[in-house]
């Protein structure tokens, strides 16, 4: 049985009872909460293994709620939400959430996107000492590990911040623009607020600069980013 802990944060009390129960089954501690602040202020206590929270909430939403979670934690989130535009699912993604479902949902493919999470983060600790290396200025990227150091210091990438960061080094040199990211890196194809990845290239630029990082990437007006092979 698996006992990792599990916050939920819908103020439908009826989803969250389902969404418990179906996890509960699978064998994982689950505490459920009505608010976002509740959450907040509970995950700053004691911080749980994944979140699943829903957009609508009074007080703080879900999408404030992640943004304020992804200050200080990389812990996977799953967004819950009643809006299903794609816009609505990049910005879930842009601030930081793992993964996005629309409601209504199955919470039987709930629980297989819980357990996905899960089996990739082992298979990133099992990974972690791979020789597998991107090493560009001071930032070494392990690719099968999916971290990321500089100067010896964990940069604590998300998953998706991560995958941003690794394709533009492996396109170093090569400008790439918003909409091949949106569609490489989440896989979007439609035409969208193609702006929204200038707010996670700005999460990866102060995470760099937090640990006094010499890699710059750079903004091409107009078109995208690039780093350069300076």
């Amino acid at each position: 049985m698996d006992n990792r802990l599990i916050y939920i944060a819908d103020d439908e009390v009826k989803i969250q009872e389902i969404i418990r129960m179906f996890l509960k089954k699978e064998g994982y501690d689950v505490e459920t909460f009505s608010d976002g602040k509740s959450l907040l202020d509970q995950f700053k206590q004691n911080q749980a293994d994944m979140l699943i929270i829903d957009v609508m909430m009074p007080g703080i939403d879900g999408l404030a709620l992640c943004s304020e979670i992804r200050k200080e934690s990389t812990v996977p989130i799953i967004i819950i939400s009643a809006k299903d535009s794609e816009s609505d699912k990049i910005a879930g993604l842009m601030l930081g959430s793992d993964d996005y479902m629309t409601k209504p949902f199955s919470p039987v493919e709930l629980v297989l996107r819980v357990k996905s999470i899960f089996r990739r983060m082992e298979l990133e600790r099992t990974n972690k000492e791979s020789k597998s290396i991107i090493n560009i200025s001071d930032v070494e990227i392990f690719t099968e590990g999916r971290y990321a150091l500089c100067k010896g210091q964990d940069l604590k990438l998300t998953s998706m911040e991560f995958n941003l960061l690794l394709y533009l080094s492996k396109n170093i040199n090569k400008g790439v623009s918003r909409e091949e990211l949106l569609n490489k890196i989440w896989g979007f194809d439609s035409e969208v607020d193609t702006r929204a990845t200038d707010d996670m290239i700005k999460r990866i630029r102060k995470k760099l600069l937090n640990v006094g990082s010499d890699l710059k990437i750079d903004t091409l007006w107009g078109f995208g980013f690039i780093i350069a092979n300076k």
